[in-house]
């Protein structure tokens, strides 16, 4: 006999139907024993209907509804009212609530009327007593915590569900005066309802979507209509985080009106991707954006550790069953996100597999230890995937390889961090508490002698460069790729034709300035402007690109990479020959005979090494993608770091970053192009310098002093009013020379493509699959372009 408790509502509900079959069966019997027609059914049904109605909604099963408000007096309760209002199955209110709320002389008017002017304020979508209904007077629903139960209980109305009560619900709990009905509440059967809800059919009889109160997002999106981005217009703002306690390089999404930010997501609309996995959300995105939208900022608030569907369901806060389908779809949101790098990426590792058991039945094998190759092993094997990894070298990294001989971290390769919002490396730093140097704009443009160029100068030529792209750029507009011309013979044209067509002549001085500029852009290229086509030299352009500072990794690269090494299964010295995937598994062979066999291989070697064929491919690989595989060029720099016994520069330089030097001619405009400070402002005393395009060939037969003795030479002439001293020590990379890379990052040759690199990213039945920087087409050229290819090859593998 249970105490001081009251029926509950499917246990009312129930009793009301077996009294109403009751009753029926004594009339008919009645209606028989008086000898009236038992077959006569129209007056029985006349006097039911208006003792119940139904709901009028279609499909809704409920025969009896129940009023959930109780608003009114005269509230219907679970007998007849003249209608019925459907928020849900199961969730239903009668007229007369309705009336309390919506007429002007009811108790209820002003709370609706308060409600209203507030959610029209701030709110998008129509406030009809419905939406009230839904956000105001709907109870909370909330799963027990505990491992052997998690069934959903229905809080009273007076009760306001929050992340922590969330957090520490068990059934039979004590809330406010309510006591506590028995020592094993969850033992009670579950609402019958709350099976309805998990059938896929039961959101398509939703009337209103749901929006989400207290949300983290909130602080993310406080320039769009709550309403718009899954949220509700009457919740509060979320208090505990402000923008400005985030990291500044997290901006998962897009501000209205804004465009051209890479890794964005529009908060108010649905990727490509997403309506692909999710098309059931096609319709009506709300539930899908509110819950994507929870997730981002759930993770971005703290990247450091992995964000699970236990975490983020207490802070899906909204009223009504609609809650439990909410945290239902998120155990499917959430996995779908991890796959896809959007959020569980970077460099954790876990404990427990990110993705649910089917993903865990693939061997795969990773050839290439470089950052693509690191990125996509963590993912996978963090995914719940066994993963090996096969290196080459006796090392990680690949092309990112860090020097600390001169006493502080040069790159030998990659260092610097191209835009830093949304970047995946600055995921990375921050998750290590990593600094990131930001790289002043200043830069001094020294000449021969030792003179700085007039800014002035150097702005006006640095607007006559830029101009010179821009007619490249109308000029390609119609042009096939047949009709594709060498980006150095274009940009001469049209120089040629500007000088002719409006008489200028520059100095001596502004024409070594240009040449300066272009000297850049054969950095950006890591070619001789001769072989770029004038077509595709910048292709990645057309897509959202990082934005925000450009940085110097201090610490280098091989930090993070370190980091997303641990704990790898990887096997060094072991120069993948041959692929064979002929069969129904992929069989590896390396040059020292250690043979493996994977469900998955993915090959992350350079593109140099795809072009010269080091792998053999059986059965060979397509036709489209060797052609694409040749139709990009393996780009090459080279670097100088030099350390010196003092800093002799910084008088001149005062604390900047870089500084420039304006080649003497043409042909010498790649030699020495701009010197780093390794430690601006510090106690180190290091430079850094880069060989590119034309003038790589200068060098190529060159021993490392000599190289060093031409670096002198120019910084020398750049310093001539001082003694500048011999290096204490040195080196001069040749990645052009080394057997695992024989390149630097990739380019798109005279003829050649964007699509390229694409297509190069192409899987090869399901069971070859490619990453890299060359299959990046968004972010070729970049660490940051190789870890995402490896992040999105991981998605690849996973989901096949």
């Amino acid at each position: 006999k249970r105490s001081n408790s009251t029926p509950t509502v499917q246990g009312s509900v129930r009793s009301q139907i077996t009294e109403r079959f009751q009753i029926s069966s004594y009339v008919i019997l009645t209606r028989s024993h008086c000898g009236r027609k038992t077959t006569d059914t129209e007056e029985e049904e006349e006097q039911t209907e208006k003792r119940f109605r139904r709901c009028e909604k279609a499909g809704c099963a409920a025969a009896y509804p129940v009023c959930f408000a109780s608003a009114s007096e005269r509230c219907a309760k679970n007998g007849y009212t003249s209608r019925w209002y459907h928020l849900s199955c199961g969730e239903h209110f009668c007229n007369e609530c309705f009336d309390h709320y919506y007429r002007s002389h009811k108790d209820g008017y002003e709370k609706y009327s308060l409600w209203k002017r507030l959610w029209t304020g701030n709110g998008k979508s129509e406030p009809s007593v419905k939406a009230f209904m839904s956000d105001q007077q709907l109870p909370y629903w909330v799963q027990c915590t505990k491992p052997d139960c998690g069934k959903w209980r229905q809080l009273t109305k007076e009760i306001q569900l929050t992340p922590s009560l969330a957090l520490a619900y068990c059934c039979g709990m004590k809330l406010s005066n309510v006591k506590s009905e028995g020592p094993d509440q969850c033992s009670q059967p579950e609402d019958l309802r709350v099976a309805g809800v998990l059938d896929s059919w039961w959101s398509s009889m939703l009337i209103l979507p749901p929006l989400l109160k207290e949300s983290p997002a909130s602080p993310f999106l406080s320039a769009y209509y709550p309403d718009c981005v899954g949220m509700s217009p009457s919740g509060s703002a979320h208090s505990n985080l402000r923008p400005e306690h985030l990291n500044p390089y997290f901006q998962p999404f897009y501000q209205p009106s804004e465009c051209g930010k890479a890794l964005c997501v529009r908060p108010d609309m649905m990727e490509l991707d997403e309506l692909y996995e999710f098309p059931e959300f096609s319709r009506d995105p709300t539930m899908y954006l509110a819950l994507r939208n929870l997730v981002l900022a759930a993770w971005h608030r703290d990247c450091k550790e992995p964000l699970t569907g236990a975490e983020v369901a207490p802070h899906v806060i909204v009223r009504g069953l609609v809650r439990v389908r909410c945290v239902q779809e998120l155990d499917k949101v959430l996995p779908f996100m991890t796959r896809k790098g959007l959020v569980n990426t970077g460099i954790l590792q876990t404990n427990q597999p990110l993705l649910p058991e089917p993903y865990h039945n693939k061997k795969v094998l990773v050839i290439g230890a470089g950052a693509s190759g690191l990125a996509a092993a963590r993912q996978l094997k963090n995914f719940g995937l066994q993963v090996v990894v096969v290196e080459a070298r006796e090392r990680i990294g690949g092309r990112v390889w860090d020097d600390t001989s001169l006493g502080v971290t040069v790159g030998r390769g990659a260092q610097i961090v191209n835009g830093c919002v949304n970047n995946p490396i600055a995921l990375m730093c921050e998750q290590l508490g990593v600094k990131m140097h930001k790289l002043s704009e200043r830069c001094e443009i020294l000449q021969d002698r030792g003179q700085s160029t007039d800014p002035a100068v150097d702005k006006r030529m640095d607007f006559h460069f830029n101009a010179i792209l821009d007619v490249v750029s109308e000029w390609r507009k119609d042009k096939t790729q047949n009709q594709d011309v060498p980006l150095g013979e274009k940009i001469q044209e049209v120089y040629k034709t500007f000088l002719q067509e409006s008489g200028l002549r520059f100095s001596e001085l502004e024409e070594k300035v240009l040449q300066f500029h272009l000297s850049n852009l054969e950095y950006a290229c890591a070619s001789p402007l001769d072989q770029v086509s004038a077509r595709s030299w910048d292709h990645n352009e057309f897509f959202a690109q990082f934005t925000g500072d450009h940085t110097l990794l201090t610490q280098g690269y091989s930090t993070p990479l370190h980091h997303l090494a641990q704990g790898l299964d990887i096997h060094f010295n072991r120069p993948v020959q041959a692929i064979d995937y002929s069969g129904n598994v992929v069989k590896v062979t390396t040059s020292n005979g250690t043979r493996y066999t994977a469900h998955k291989v993915l090959v992350t070697v350079p593109l140099a090494l795809l072009q010269n064929n080091t792998i053999q491919f059986n059965p060979p690989l397509p036709d489209r993608k060797l052609k694409a595989v040749h139709s990009l060029g393996a780009g090459v720099i080279e670097k100088i770091a030099l350390q010196f016994p003092h800093r002799f520069w910084d008088a001149k330089i005062q604390g900047a970053d870089y500084f420039g030097h304006v080649p003497p001619s043409p042909e010498k405009r790649g030699l020495f192009s701009v010197f780093y400070d390794m430690t601006p402002q510090g106690d180190q005393c290091v430079l850094m310098s880069v060989i590119t395009g034309q003038a790589l060939t200068m060098i190529r037969d060159l021993q490392d002093a000599q190289v060093v003795n031409l670096c002198m030479t120019v910084l020398r002439e750049l310093f001539k009013e001082q003694e500048v001293p011999d290096p204490v020590k040195y080196f001069v990379t040749h990645w052009s020379q080394d057997t695992w890379s024989r390149m630097t990052y990739s380019f798109v040759k005279t003829g050649g493509s964007g699509e390229a690199y694409d297509v190069i990213a192409e899987d090869v039945q399901g069971k070859v699959f490619f990453a890299g920087e060359a299959t990046n087409r968004h972010f070729p050229q970049t660490v940051t372009g190789a870890y995402l290819s490896g992040v999105r090859e991981a998605s690849k593998i996973a989901a096949l």
